[in-house]
């Protein structure tokens, strides 16, 4: 039956990508060009709803139940989820309409955040240390939940800004994140994560460059939404070696909206102040196409996610050693490109230093 949910997603966002297209044009839910997009014609930008849409009929053919507690109804953590997706995706919708305030949609976040903490109860509660004891976060449980589900949302939301690369780079970590499902056993959040899957990859048909439509705001926070609840989904409960695994498997997302932080710090701006320094700006400005810069990132995505399945099968001396070198993979790279600054370059000039 899931390969059958997986068809029909897949199948139903071809089909009705080209409907959501005229719908967008009719709405007025376009993206006109300016000095931070790449694009230079209007666009339709309410790609996300046909996602949705396709992970909705998907997610109704299969109607897969997760396990849960003896007493506890098992219908909220589905229903929690279709009902923080659908106030995500109607405060994209009207984003990409009316285009309002960051605080606005903050709100639409952190109502859906609280659906899926208050109606569903996912929420991290206790993280095992990998020495012995365990981390309670106590009453500070419900904001770190919320905080993550907010979080996570903004970074695939930040990284949209090529043609196919959010919705390609979301691709690669919901594939991720429905292996380590199947590695550990959690039949819910493989075959959620698969049907989102195949629903996205259907809209990049559309949406790879050159891209004929755009997911917008719609499709960029309903994605991070989602693999923020099934990241928590997925681990809660397990070691903090466990926990860390969805960090480095969105460690695109992740990493972009850290040096973003970063940067904008250094330069005297707001944390949230936009600008033309993401990562795929940066290669692009190195002189990289279009399609090379997005194929670039999805390498790096897979790269992270490969990372993250060989993490969860390590041992724990492994899986520091793993995440010092993707740390100081991760800072080298982003000295070379430039992503936290041009004069950013305090490993390079430390190596310099010894060098001498």
């Amino acid at each position: 039956m899931l390969y059958v949910s997986l068809i029909v997603a897949l199948i139903v966002a071809i089909l009705i990508t080209p409907l959501v297209k005229r719908l967008a044009f009719r709405i007025g839910a376009v993206d006109a060009p300016n000095y931070r997009k790449v694009h230079s014609r209007i666009m339709p930008r309410l790609g996300g709803l046909a996602i949705f849409i396709a992970f909705i009929v998907g997610l109704a053919i299969l109607r897969p139940v997760p396990d849960v507690p003896e007493g506890v109804n098992p219908f909220l953590i589905p229903l929690s989820i279709v009902l923080g997706a659908t106030v995500i995706v109607i405060t994209g919708i009207i984003d990409d309409m009316r285009e309002i305030s960051a605080k606005a949609k903050m709100l639409g976040q952190l109502v859906a955040g609280c659906i899926i903490v208050f109606v569903g109860g996912i929420q991290i509660e206790v993280i095992n240390l990998p020495f012995g004891g365990s981390l309670d976060f106590g009453f500070l449980s419900i904001p770190f939940t919320i905080l993550w589900i907010v979080g996570i949302t903004n970074a695939i939301n930040l990284i949209d800004g090529l043609d196919g690369l959010a919705a390609g780079v979301s691709t690669i970590a919901l594939i991720t994140l429905a292996c380590m499902a199947l590695i550990m056993g959690n039949v819910f959040v493989l075959a959620t994560a698969a049907i989102l899957a195949c629903s996205t990859l259907g809209f990049l048909f559309y949406n790879f460059h050159p891209a004929k439509i755009f997911m917008g705001d719609t499709g960029a926070l309903f994605l991070g939404f989602m693999i923020a609840v099934l990241s928590l989904l997925g681990f809660k409960g397990f070691t903090i070696v466990s926990f860390i695994i969805p960090v480095i498997m969105l460690g695109v997302p992740i990493s972009d909206t850290f040096f973003a932080i970063v940067r904008r710090i250094r330069n005297g701006q707001k944390w949230s102040d936009p600008d033309k320094s993401h990562l795929h700006h940066r290669l692009i400005d190195m002189g990289f196409s279009h399609r090379n810069s997005v194929l670039i990132i999805y390498g790096i995505a897979a790269l992270f996610g490969i990372a993250a399945i060989i993490f969860s099968m390590a041992k724990i001396w492994g899986a520091i050693l793993l995440v010092t070198v993707l740390l100081v993979a991760i800072e080298l790279f982003v000295e070379v490109i430039g992503l936290a600054g041009k004069n950013y370059r305090p490993l390079i000039n430390l190596v310099r230093i010894f060098n001498k």
